[in-house]
């Protein structure tokens, strides 16, 4: 694995083959990654290289093999029902674009936007400091903002067994003893919430039974209540209506699409999002459970202020 290192002005200036004054001008034109410490500008030499790679002229990314141009549109990252139907939706309307999705978990997803592997990543990680969603995370794995553009709100909770037989009100009662449940992947948003609400009640997860069964999608961790195999499951609220089971909420989050900006006003990336502000979407997301529209297709910031009211779907 590379050591990760803070380079000076002058090594960031050998690097690139330019004079120190001219890091400063890349600095506040270009974009170059900087931070200061103690007064002295330093440079994560990871964020660096990646900044450098996004510069190159006729970099070999995935415009140039299956891009929006050529009708294929990539996106990663985290598991949600309305998106997968939004997906078969979209592609039977445009049949001359096509979306594939991996489903690989909202860090994955950062991770593969990154990388300039995929189009677009689908996301909903917390950031603990300020309440906000998705913004240092994509950050910290591309160096720079890219466009986020909000697709829903949606439930985040418990999926219980119909009727709660063993009476869960709380995530400590998950710990309870003969409670077994099931979880999401390391790297997908439901499992850091489940997470951080198990440390704030002072709970282990190695503790509870069934914390290392893990399944990719929220359906198949639904489905494993469903069948008995476990007595509860981090989820959405749109596998409890799917599945009829009972629901224990923790949060409403946000749900974005984040896309490179160099990406962004491709036709295939503008006719998916444009989906959004169409009835046709609308009516998907009204026969799920758990799902607000009321932010959907809108793009958002940093400390932007977000609307409080619900447009909850039944």
């Amino acid at each position: 694995m590379q050591e990760e290192r803070l380079m000076t002005t002058r090594e960031v200036a050998r690097y690139l083959n330019v004079n120190e004054k001219m890091v400063y001008a890349l600095i506040a034109e270009k974009g170059l990654p900087a931070t200061k410490v103690t007064g002295k500008w330093a440079f994560p030499r990871h964020l660096v290289e990646r900044w450098l790679d996004r510069q190159t002229v006729n970099h070999p990314g995935p415009g140039t093999a299956g891009g929006p141009g050529h009708g294929l549109i990539i996106l990663c990252g985290s598991n949600d029902i309305l998106l997968e139907r939004t997906i078969t939706l979209f592609n039977r309307l445009h049949p001359d674009h096509l979306v594939v999705m991996a489903s690989i978990g909202s860090m994955g997803g950062l991770r593969v936007l990154g990388r300039n592997q995929c189009h677009m990543a689908a996301s909903h990680l917390l950031q603990e400091e300020d309440g906000e969603y998705n913004f240092s995370f994509a950050m910290e794995e591309l160096g720079q903002l890219p466009a986020v553009v909000n697709f829903c709100r949606r439930e985040q909770g418990i999926l219980l067994p119909r009727g709660n037989p063993d009476g869960i009100t709380s995530i400590s009662d998950l710990a309870r003893p003969g409670i077994r449940i099931v979880n999401r992947p390391v790297g997908t948003g439901t499992r850091l919430l489940l997470d951080r609400e198990l440390i704030r009640c002072g709970i282990s997860g190695e503790t509870i039974a069934g914390y290392d069964r893990e399944f990719q999608r929220h359906l198949e961790a639904g489905l494993e209540v469903l069948a008995g195999r476990a007595d509860a499951a981090p989820g959405i609220r749109a596998v409890a209506g799917l599945l009829n089971l009972d629901f224990l909420p923790l949060c409403r989050e946000r749900f974005d699409l984040l896309v490179r900006r160099e990406m962004f006003f491709e036709q295939g990336i503008q006719l998916f999002l444009g989906l959004l502000h169409e009835p046709a979407f609308h009516a998907l997301a009204a026969d799920l459970a758990g799902y607000d529209l009321s932010l959907s297709s809108r793009m958002v910031f940093p400390g932007e202020t977000v609307p409080t009211e619900s447009k909850e779907q039944p």
